[in-house]
């Protein structure tokens, strides 16, 4: 019996702080008009001090499950996709499972760069594809102003934060997922990058005086590759799928540049009215870009049931991909008063979160430490 992985929960989240191309121009040698006739961009939005990763990533996480008919107990999967983590390590999956309760699901996270919510996804489904999983919680967040060089007019007027989610579950009805594109050429791998921090260049006043801790970006090289890889990988998710270009109701892009986008449908020859683009409000929001889009896609009406859909991206690596699904409406509506037990739970998890940590403080004190493990 064939099994099928359906999107059945999205939710989004963006700090409430906007900052607009005109105040931009009072930081860098900028005008509004300069930075939205090569991007596109109006406006993007800044995470505050108490705003992470974690916590945008949670708080969609949490209006993602609020529709479906299913709990964070129930999820057995977390992946977020992300190039701004909470650290190095422990994944910021992992401290997004503790939040949300979700005490039966495996949690990491995935690095490549904007084209990271597509492999995620893809990852995801074929898990509950071969049967692995069932349900699954894939994310993309970022806090990209927080590596932004804020002097450099090339990259700061680009980048904005937020995060988007979705709830997969398996499903017996056909739709949902079908089949993606994923490619990689590390050779690029300097023309959009973040140096310092790393094995290679771990943090010293060194690196913090040469600015190794900001995003770096060939911004020329990187617009003449993603206009080649952008409509290639819509046609071959496309082929893989059986569907021909007109079959396709919206292309979802990567939300990086609007020229981009343009240049995308014009080398697949199909009218921009079919392409998604929000951008010009969110910027470049990296994992998140894709996911924010399709909800405001879903809210506005432009992506129904029964639409075929392209998710196209690219990113540092540098890395592509393109992914295919049929948008299936959800069978089961959640009640009002579900939503809000949802909420409860995410709040009781938080208390249990707490008293395991003092917990393990307590096995210490009683137990005693040592440096030595023959001890």
């Amino acid at each position: 019996m064939s099994r099928f992985a359906h999107i059945t929960g999205w939710g989004m989240a963006a700090p409430e702080r906007v900052l607009t191309n005109d105040e931009l121009a009072l930081m860098v040698d900028t005008t509004d008009e300069w930075i939205i006739s090569r991007t596109g961009i109006h406006s993007r939005h800044i995470a505050d001090k108490g705003e992470t990763t974690a916590s945008l990533a949670v708080e969609a996480a949490i209006r993602a499950l609020a529709p479906t008919n299913i709990e964070a107990r129930d999820l057995d999967l977390i992946i977020v996709a992300t190039s701004t983590p909470e650290h190095i390590f422990p994944a910021t999956a992992c401290l997004v499972q503790d939040q949300l309760g979700a005490v039966k699901a495996g949690a990491f996270d995935l690095s490549a760069a904007c084209t990271g919510f597509i492999y995620a996804l893809n990852m995801a489904a074929q898990s509950i594809r071969t049967g692995s999983i069932d349900n699954a919680l894939v994310i993309g967040s970022e806090t990209l102003s927080r590596l932004v060089d804020w002097e450099d007019r090339s990259t700061c007027i680009l980048f904005g934060d937020g995060a988007g989610a979705f709830v997969l579950q398996a499903s017996e009805r056909p739709g949902g997922i079908y089949s993606c594109v994923m490619r990689s050429d590390g050779s690029g791998g300097d023309l959009l990058t973040l140096p310092g921090g790393g094995s290679k260049h771990p943090t010293t006043h060194e690196t913090v005086d040469k600015k190794l801790h900001t995003i770096r970006m060939n911004g020329r090289e990187v617009f003449r590759f993603a206009t080649r890889v952008m409509a290639s990988a819509t046609r071959e998710a496309a082929e893989r799928t059986g569907w021909t270009l007109d079959e396709i109701d919206r292309i979802i892009p990567h939300q990086a540049n609007q020229r981009i986008i343009e240049a995308a449908a014009r080398g697949l020859r199909m009218p921009m009215e079919r392409f998604f683009v929000n951008l010009d409000h969110y910027g470049n929001t990296s994992t998140a870009s894709i996911p924010i889009a399709i909800c405001e896609a879903v809210e506005s009406g432009e992506v129904a049931p029964g639409n075929k859909l392209i998710l196209v991206g690219f990113g540092g690596g540098l890395t592509w991909g393109a992914l295919s699904l049929e948008w299936v409406e959800p069978e089961r509506k959640v009640s009002v008063i579900a939503r809000r037990r949802r909420r409860l739970q995410v709040f009781l998890a938080r208390i249990r979160s707490f008293i395991r940590r003092v917990a393990r403080k307590l096995e210490g004190i009683i137990w005693g430490t040592s440096t030595h493990p023959e001890d």
